[in-house]
């Protein structure tokens, strides 16, 4: 039977949800929940940083991390069409910020700043990323309102990945490779409807994925290296991969609660500390050959499946960690 009695989605002015942007918007912007349903949109779990972050004289909407692999990602914001004067604020901030990510936010694009951001994401490399975006209100009769982020620009990271590559002379047919399997898997993730999200496809033998704090993230590896023997022989890991100041403070409270993390996770973990390498990790691997094509479906279910239990178990923990 089809439904006949569907509500009809109304379209909310932005002013009234939000007076201004400073006062009104950012501070909405910047809880934790919202800036979920923007990294959503965008791809990128993001952390706050700063709201309001100076840049000389001038001061940035929002600072935050890409807790994936710990770059900045800067997010200017405006509650009417996009100008020239937000475009120039958004690449001077970049620049004085380091920003390798920008999100632009408007209630509308014109279709010259969209194909400023296109421009950008055209000629610039792969690590300079450019994000367009327009926010809307819905409201479905006496509804709260709901607010939503279209996409109008974005990256397009296959090209740009072949492109970089055929500057630089090409690569390997063994990178080659790489870049194929983690495509593939994003496309198996995606279409299995996984929560654990998975970065850009690049050719290199791990990928990361956000675990929801910076300084750590998980990571799937295929590797021709045994890592339990050290001697040549293949293999796929599902690792926490811990980086920076605080790595071997946070290893040791994650070891402290070691037993009951491997019975949450229903399997042993490799705990590896180097002691003359500031970062850490613990992970869980499986004997296999990702140069096996015909192996790829088993091997995307094992990845999955150990790095969504991984995400379950260890993201409440990581989260909470006081080092």
């Amino acid at each position: 039977m089809s439904p006949t009695n569907l509500g009809r989605m109304n379209k909310v002015d932005l002013r009234e949800a939000w007076v201004s942007e400073a006062n009104g918007f950012t501070p909405w912007l910047a809880q934790e929940e919202n800036l979920k349903l923007l990294g959503e949109a965008i791809g990128i779990d993001l952390e706050l940083e700063s709201q309001e972050k100076f840049v000389g004289p001038f001061r940035a909407d929002i600072l935050c991390k890409d807790t994936a692999n710990d770059s900045w990602v800067l997010i200017e914001n405006q509650l009417e069409r996009t100008d020239h004067t937000h475009l120039g604020q958004l690449i001077t901030y970049a620049a004085g910020l380091d920003a390798v990510t920008i999100v632009w936010i408007a209630e509308r694009f014109t279709d010259e700043h969209r194909a400023a951001l296109d421009w950008i994401n055209e000629h610039t490399d792969e690590k300079i990323n450019a994000f367009g975006l327009e926010i809307q209100l819905w409201r479905i009769g006496d509804s709260p309102i709901a607010p939503k982020f279209n996409v109008v620009s974005q990256p397009n990271d296959w090209a740009r990945t072949v492109k970089d590559a055929a500057t630089a002379g090409g690569i390997t047919e063994h990178k080659q490779l790489q870049l194929k399997f983690w495509t593939a898997f994003r496309t198996y993730m995606e279409d299995a409807g996984s929560f654990v999200k998975c970065q850009k496809p690049s050719p290199q033998h791990w990928t990361n994925h956000a675990i929801g704090r910076s300084g750590m993230h998980l990571d799937s590896i295929v590797s021709m290296w045994n890592s339990e023997t050290g001697n040549k022989g293949p293999e796929i890991r599902a690792e926490l991969y811990m980086h920076g100041a605080n790595a071997k403070q946070e290893f040791a409270a994650l070891q402290a609660q070691k037993d009951a993390v491997e019975k949450a996770l229903g399997f042993p973990l490799t705990w590896h500390n180097p002691e003359n390498k500031a970062a850490c990790r613990l992970y869980t691997r499986k004997d296999t050959d990702f140069t096996d094509e015909s192996l790829w479906p088993q091997q995307f279910e094992w990845l999955r499946e150990h790095l969504e239990q991984m995400h379950r178990v260890l993201a409440p923990i990581v989260k909470s960690l006081k080092v």
